[in-house]
């Protein structure tokens, strides 16, 4: 095997997929990355695989002699990074060693030379494949904005096993995402550009980890309007589009009936400038940190104004007003200012809509116009 091609495009797309190799490997070969060349297509691809989470990239360079070979991720990565931009090339020395030695791969940009051990190809275990599935074909747009307005509200903690990942629901004509921690849900529903073909929706869980690596992907290497081809069978989901694929296994168990959460009908309702209410509650946070993350609202019907306060013992407190829509009767209501401030950084509106009933029941933040967006959060007991 031999090819040339560029740092940038070596290092860009080794760090790209490095994010699947895992950190404690069950064995020597999950610890690399698989090197493929095509001398016909003169495409390079790398693929990273801990047997969770997938990731595949592709790119173009110069192939001489096609072959696959499996390389050290972090070394390559480590090395690739470091070196300066221009051309590189990726020599299989394999044939010139003797088998004592083993597989040797020899990078030589314009300044140097280095070696690098490597492994069988042989060795690496394969993507899954699904075969026979339903495929489902969405824009980059649909799914980057979905993922943006629902991935910050997963759960961290893994004994909460499904609440870990995105509940992804295909409809006949829309894509729903939904995640949830327990304190908060975030629900975005996008159009589906080319529906099923069935009348059947299908509904599937795919880790937050898998998501934010699909994110990153995304920004990478995909226009907006872009088709991504989105394949499902149990235990497994498949995103692929130009040479780029990202494979995960799905999250076992019932996800919560989520949209029973979601209150009908509403005693209050606020509408309010979203960049103002969120760099007031950035101010205000500086001393919320300070003590237990809790914010209160007190929401002024007569005056059309909300104000935000914070006490912080022993080290002050904090007060600021702003003016607002507001319908229904004065209310006092308090929230962990983490959940509010993450919220609202991803309504994708310049206002937004605050619905609510009593100071303990959900409410919800939707924005005014634009992406179909529920935000949910509870509110917490304000101590006297």
């Amino acid at each position: 095997m031999k090819l040339v091609c560029a740092q940038s495009d070596l290092s860009t797309n080794l760090s790209l997929v490095s994010r699947a190799v895992p950190s404690r490997p069950t064995h020597p070969v999950l610890a690399n990355v698989l090197l493929q060349a095509d001398a016909q297509t003169n495409q390079v691809s790398l693929t990273a695989f801990d047997l969770s989470l997938g990731i595949r990239t592709s790119f173009n360079a110069e192939v001489w002699e096609g072959g696959a070979i499996a390389l050290p991720a972090k070394l390559l990565l480590d090395i690739t990074s470091r070196l300066a931009e221009g051309e590189i090339t990726l020599d299989d020395e394999s044939a010139a060693t003797s088998s004592t030695e083993g597989l040797t791969v020899t990078l030589t940009p314009k300044s140097g030379h280095y070696q690098v051990r490597a492994m069988g190809a042989e060795e690496f275990p394969e993507l899954p494949i699904i075969e026979n599935a339903e495929v489902l074909h969405l824009t980059a747009a649909a799914l980057i904005e979905g993922l943006r307005g629902s991935l910050f509200a997963t759960s961290a903690d893994e004994t909460k096993q499904v609440l870990t990942g995105v509940h992804l629901t295909v409809k006949q004509d829309t894509l729903e995402f939904a995640a949830t921690d327990g304190h908060r849900l975030a629900v975005v529903e996008t159009t589906n550009e080319r529906p099923l073909g069935g009348s059947n929706s299908v509904e599937v869980t795919v880790p937050a980890r898998a998501l934010r690596e699909l994110q990153r992907l995304l920004a990478h290497s995909s226009s907006s309007d872009e088709p991504i081809a989105l394949y499902f069978d149990p235990g497994q989901v498949v995103f692929s589009w130009q040479n780029q694929r990202l494979t995960s296994r799905t999250l076992e168990g019932q996800y919560p009936t989520y949209r029973q959460l979601i209150p009908r009908q509403f005693e209050r309702q606020v509408t309010i400038e979203r960049r103002q209410f969120l760099t007031t509650l950035e101010r205000i946070a500086v001393l919320a940190d300070q003590k237990n993350n809790i914010v209160k609202l007190s929401i002024d019907g007569e005056a059309q104004e909300i104000t935000l306060s914070c006490e912080a013992q022993d080290v002050g407190s904090g007060r600021e007003s702003m003016p607002a829509q507001i319908s229904g009767e004065n209310i006092e209501i308090a929230f962990n200012i983490k959940y509010l401030m993450e919220g609202l950084k991803e309504l994708p509106s310049s206002e937004i809509q605050i619905h609510l009933n009593q100071s303990l029941t959900p409410v919800i933040f939707t924005p005014l116009g634009g992406l179909k967006m529920t935000y949910l959060a509870m509110p917490v007991q304000i101590r006297n």
